[in-house]
């Protein structure tokens, strides 16, 4: 692992790493989180300035960022998309070679992949891809880091991914599976299977790992044996106008607690649920008012076996160890 350098890489999707270096990332994280819970304030990324390009809304990506970033000693300043030319007066090349002359890193959040392409290109400085349309590599890394957490070890595993198998969350769920030997299923309706393209891919990479990867549509099959449950909001940002289709195709693929039962491993305590959050699992928000629980009821999110919270936090830890290890030349 001390072998391992990845000082001036950006991270844009999770196969700009090996599986080596993910794994690497994942017991950094471990590292930073126990030093940070023994209260012992670092200094890693001291006199480091790091840029918050977010054209997306966001609380644990934004949040997440600024401390670990202020952990280590770096400052951080926010650039929203609507404060700054970004795309519009000035071409994203431009931005990037001005911001890549101010700043250490760059985290982007936004919509097109293309987009944090070009920065990384054009900054000469390492960028973060904290979420785009396609993938949301940086959320990966925390899942890794929870599901390690709490049972070990990584290779061997069932990870089940129920609802809209194709959106950016579900995209590097699979692959970062796929990496460290899972065997990872996506259960999800036909019309929202993952493309062919990053299925396949996911496939062969999970064949040199030791692990699989299967499309099933069919709930009760596909969790039967899980040692993770996990979802993500049906409607993703952008999407608003699918709405009212998205729920009603994706109600049988609500995790609930018959579904979690349809494991065999909760009395043995061995499967958790996961969501990468926000949930719409109560009557708390605009949206649940509207609708009622839709991806998760109540229950499952609040029970023991949910994981929800460590894994938020876990964005804190990961996101950290991306940033020094990418800014800190060993």
């Amino acid at each position: 692992m001390s072998e391992i350098n990845l000082y001036g890489k950006s991270f844009l999707t999770l196969s700009d790493f090996t599986t080596e270096e993910i794994l690497y990332l994942v017991n950094l994280a471990a590292e930073l989180k126990e030093k940070k819970k023994q209260g012992i304030r670092g200094n890693l990324l001291e006199g480091l300035n790091i840029a918050m390009i977010f054209e997306k809304q966001s609380t644990r990506t934004r949040c997440a960022t600024s401390v670990a970033a202020w952990d280590e000693g770096a400052r951080t300043e926010y650039l929203g998309g609507s404060e700054i030319h970004f795309g519009a007066k000035e071409s994203v090349k431009d931005s990037a070679r001005v911001l890549g002359r101010m700043f250490d890193g760059i985290m982007y959040r936004g919509f097109e992949q293309e987009i944090v392409e070009i920065l990384a290109e054009h900054s000469s400085i390492p960028v973060w891809n904290g979420l785009t349309d396609e993938t949301h590599p940086t959320q990966a890394i925390a899942d890794l880091l929870t599901i390690k957490e709490n049972f070990g070890k990584l290779q061997g595993l069932k990870v089940v991914y129920i609802g809209d198998g194709r959106n950016n969350v579900a995209n590097s769920l699979m692959l970062a599976s796929a990496m460290v030997g899972i065997n990872f299923i996506n259960c999800t309706p036909k019309e929202l299977e993952p493309c062919e393209k990053m299925l396949g891919a996911a496939k062969a990479v999970a064949k040199e790992n030791g692990g699989s990867v299967e499309v099933i549509n069919e709930p009760m099959d596909a969790v039967e044996g899980a040692n993770v449950v996990y979802t993500d909001v049906w409607v993703s940002m952008g999407e608003e106008a699918e709405k009212e289709h998205r729920i009603e195709l994706l109600k049988p693929y609500q995790v609930n607690m018959p579904l979690m039962e349809a494991t065999g491993n909760i009395a043995s305590k061995d499967v958790i649920f996961m969501h990468c959050l926000p949930a719409f699992h109560d009557h708390k928000t605009k949206v649940s008012k509207e609708c009622g629980a839709l991806e998760v009821t109540d229950d499952v999110f609040e029970a023991e076996f949910s994981k929800v919270f460590d894994e938020a936090e876990n964005r804190m830890h990961t996101i950290k160890a991306v940033q020094v290890a990418t800014l800190t030349n060993p």
